[in-house]
C-alpha cells in the first residue's frame, strides 16, 4: 500500500470521526430541546424557566440534566440540624462555593449546586459573608441562602453563667449585630418596660433587671435585629424551657420566682460539674433555713467586676470588707437579684434540690472542678487542701 493510499485513508477516518460527532453532539441538543419541551409541558419539573442569559442548547442540556437528579436536588446532605457558620470568600466563584460546601459536608454534589447556579442564573450572585446553614438544608435551598441577603441569618452564641454586661459585650462584638449593644444595654437594665410584656417579670422588685432571664443558648437573628428584638427572643426562650410548674415547684420551697433564679445563678458560677448543681442548691438552701450567711465568693465577684474582668480573683481580699448588698460575707440571706444568667441545669436544681444536710463545700485539690461537701464545719476544715 502506497503512502499517497494510507493518507487518503487516514483523512477518510478523520472526516467519519468528524462527521460521527457532529451527528452525536446534534442529537444530543436535539434530545435535550425535545426534553426540554416535553418536561416544560408537564407538570412534574420543579425547575424555573431558565436564566435569560443561556443559550437554547445550554439552557435545554441543563434543564435535562437537572430534572433526571431532582430527587438529588432536594435530598439534603444529612440529618443534623445544628446551624453550621459557612463563610464566603471576596471574589469566590460559584464552582469554588460549590467545592467549599462540600468538603464542609452541607451538600453532596458540588458539581449538581454549580450547574443549578447556572441555570438559574445565580452563579454571579452568591454573596460574600458569612452564611448560617444546616445539613438539612436541599442543594435549592443553599443556593437560596447563598444569594439572597435576605435570608441570611446570624448566629449569637449566649454562655451560661454570663453576667448581663458580658452579653452587651459579645453584641459589641458582633459584626452584624454590633450597633445594638448599647441599646440592649439600656433596655435589658434596671426598671426595663421589656419586662411588663412577660407574666414570670411580673413580679420583679422595682429596680431590677433583666439579668438571670436572658436564657442561656444559640440563637440565630436576621443581620437587621433590633435589641428589643434580641431581648424578646431570649426572653421568649426563658418562658419556652423552663416548666410551666416551675412557679409552683419552687414556691413549695417558700421561693418567689425572682428568688429562684438568684439562687439558680449562684448555682451557676459555683458549680463546674453538672451532676453537683443539686448539691450546691441543698447547701444553699440548708444555709438559708439555718440562717447562715450564703458567704458565697461569686457574689463577691459580682460586686467588683467591671469591664476589664467582669469575675475578677479575690486573692487577698478581705471578703467582708466590700460595702454592697451582693456580698454574701456580709450580708444574710440572697443577694437582690441574679448575678448571672443561669443554664436550665441551674434553674431546675433550685425546685430539685438533693437531700442532704450538707452546709459547706470547697473546691477538691485535683483540679477537677468537684467538691467536697460537709455537714459540719470541722468536716468542712478536713477537706481543706494539705
Amino acid at each position: 500500500m502506497t503512502m499517497r493510499v494510507r493518507e487518503k485513508r487516514r483523512r477518510a477516518n478523520l472526516a467519519a470521526r468528524f462527521f460521527l460527532l457532529i451527528f452525536v453532539l446534534a442529537a444530543l441538543l436535539v434530545g435535550g430541546l425535545f426534553g426540554y419541551s416535553y418536561l416544560a409541558h408537564t407538570g412534574t419539573r420543579a425547575l424555573g424557566p431558565g436564566a435569560e442569559t443561556l443559550n437554547p442548547a445550554e439552557r435545554a442540556m441543563l434543564f435535562t440534566y437537572l430534572t433526571t437528579r431532582s430527587d438529588d436536588l432536594n435530598q439534603p446532605a444529612g440529618s443534623d440540624p445544628s446551624p453550621v457558620m459557612f463563610s464566603v470568600p471576596a471574589g469566590a466563584t460559584a464552582g469554588v462555593v460549590a467545592e467549599a460546601l462540600a468538603d464542609a459536608g452541607l451538600i453532596r454534589d458540588a458539581q449538581l449546586l454549580t450547574y443549578y447556579l447556572r441555570y438559574e442564573g445565580l452563579d454571579g450572585q452568591v454573596e460574600a459573608g458569612d452564611f448560617i446553614l444546616r445539613q438539612t438544608m436541599t442543594i435549592t435551598q443553599v443556593a437560596l441562602a447563598l444569594t439572597d441577603a435576605t435570608a441570611r441569618e446570624v448566629l449569637l452564641r449566649v454562655t451560661e453563667g454570663w453576667r448581663m454586661e458580658e452579653l452587651a459585650a459579645a453584641l459589641a462584638a458582633h459584626g452584624a449585630l454590633a450597633g445594638v449593644a448599647d441599646q440592649f444595654g439600656a433596655l435589658a437594665g434596671a426598671n426595663s418596660p421589656r419586662a411588663i410584656t412577660y407574666d414570670f417579670l411580673a413580679d420583679l422588685p422595682p429596680g431590677a433587671s433583666l439579668e438571670g432571664y436572658l436564657f442561656p443558648d444559640t440563637y440565630l437573628f436576621h443581620p437587621d435585629a433590633t435589641a428589643s428584638d434580641i431581648i424578646d427572643k431570649l426572653l421568649a426562650n426563658f418562658a419556652a424551657r423552663v416548666p410551666a410548674t416551675y412557679r409552683a415547684d419552687v414556691a413549695a420551697r417558700g421561693l418567689s420566682l425572682h428568688q429562684a433564679i438568684t439562687l439558680a445563678s449562684l448555682i451557676e458560677r459555683e458549680a463546674v460539674v453538672n451532676e453537683e448543681r443539686p448539691l450546691i442548691a441543698s447547701v444553699i438552701l440548708n444555709r438559708l433555713a439555718a440562717g447562715q450567711r450564703l458567704e458565697i465568693d461569686a457574689t463577691v465577684q459580682y460586686a467588683l467586676g467591671g469591664e476589664a474582668n467582669w469575675w475578677p480573683r479575690l486573692d487577698g481580699i478581705d471578703l467582708r470588707s466590700i460595702n454592697s448588698p451582693y456580698n454574701t460575707y456580709a450580708v444574710s440571706g440572697l443577694p437582690p437579684g441574679p448575678i448571672a444568667n443561669p443554664s436550665l441545669n441551674s434553674i431546675l436544681a433550685v425546685a430539685q434540690p438533693a437531700q442532704t444536710d450538707y452546709l459547706y463545700y470547697r473546691a477538691l485539690c485535683d483540679g477537677s472542678g468537684r467538691h467536697a461537701f460537709a455537714a459540719t464545719y470541722e468536716q468542712h476544715l478536713a477537706n481543706a487542701c494539705r
